[in-house]
């Protein structure tokens, strides 16, 4: 049986028959049917959030597993997570098919070996939060991995666009994005691609969140890793707090470059450690930490 995503769309059986404008016209006019699509995962999409917080809150860990652009997309979010929410390197983990040399060329066959998924998730246990990525839903890397990490007890989800995926059982939440035949069938970079960029940047946005790491809609976890990072630290306390730019350059340098016990600081006008501990009270959470220090006020 053709999955969706190798069948030939009949909106664009004309593509190299017409202009370049139309050519990009197609293109566009499919790509806005991708957030339609993701939409309608939500619901799943939140059992999957919250199934990760519950995972990392009790010690776990999260695991991407995809081959080619979806194991390449993994690793863009997994690695971005970082620089913008000060996540520790080994929160999420991003597997690739192939490893570092599949990132920029393609290896031959490594997506159709369900040994060596399975043995990429031999560091998985119990207690992680396992995300399965195929765009077709069969991958048999995918496969591997995903019975590998339902054998020691982890929970597993799977984001395809495949509705029907045969991989569907190996995943306690399917998070299918029903994205249909691609603009050239079977180039799944495309739409399929879309999605599941779309559909990782919601999930790991939102477990950020969850997990404390920001303050209303501002990243208070960021490490300013070069110049334009720490500018936007400093237009964040200054948004956050409406202190000048000398008070928040000498908060932040009073709390070694870490910019949420600096707002803390600017916000109640407690010394560096004090917020410290109410931070550390509070789980990270900069909310909490104000409550703390309302409370005690």
């Amino acid at each position: 049986m053709i999955t969706p995503t190798e069948q030939r769309n009949p909106r664009t059986l004309a593509i190299d028959a017409v202009g370049t404008t139309e050519i990009l016209r197609m293109v566009n006019a499919e790509d806005a049917r991708v957030a339609g699509a993701v939409a309608e995962t939500i619901p799943e999409l939140a059992r999957a959030v919250d199934a990760a917080v519950e995972a990392i809150r009790a010690g776990g860990r999260v695991h991407y597993f995809g081959a080619g652009t979806s194991g390449r997309l993994a690793v863009l979010d997994a690695a971005e997570l970082l620089p913008t929410f000060h996540a520790p390197d080994d929160l999420v983990v991003a597997h690739h098919a192939g490893g570092m040399a599949a990132l920029l060329r393609a290896v031959e066959n490594v997506e159709d070996s369900e040994e060596g998924g399975a043995a990429d998730a031999t560091e998985v246990t119990g207690q992680d939060f396992v995300v399965g990525l195929a765009a077709s839903g069969s991958t048999p890397y995918v496969a591997g991995a995903l019975r590998a990490a339902r054998a020691v007890g982890a929970v597993t989800a799977l984001v395809t666009s495949n509705p029907d995926a045969p991989l569907a059982p190996l995943a306690d939440i399917l998070i299918a994005a029903d994205t249909g035949p691609e603009v050239i069938a079977g180039s799944t970079r495309l739409k399929a691609g879309t999605a599941q960029k779309l559909i990782l940047n919601a999930f790991s946005t939102t477990l950020m969140i969850k997990l404390g790491r920001t303050w209303s809609n501002l990243m208070v976890d960021m490490v300013a890793t070069n110049n334009k990072l720490r500018g936007r630290m400093l237009r964040i306390l200054a948004e956050a707090t409406g202190a000048d730019a000398d008070a928040c350059a000498s908060a932040l340098e009073a709390a070694g470059g870490e910019l949420k016990p600096a707002l803390v600081h600017l916000l109640t006008g407690t010394p560096v450690p004090a917020a410290r501990e109410a931070l550390a009270a509070a789980d990270g959470r900069v909310a909490g930490a104000l409550g703390v220090l309302t409370a005690t006020a």
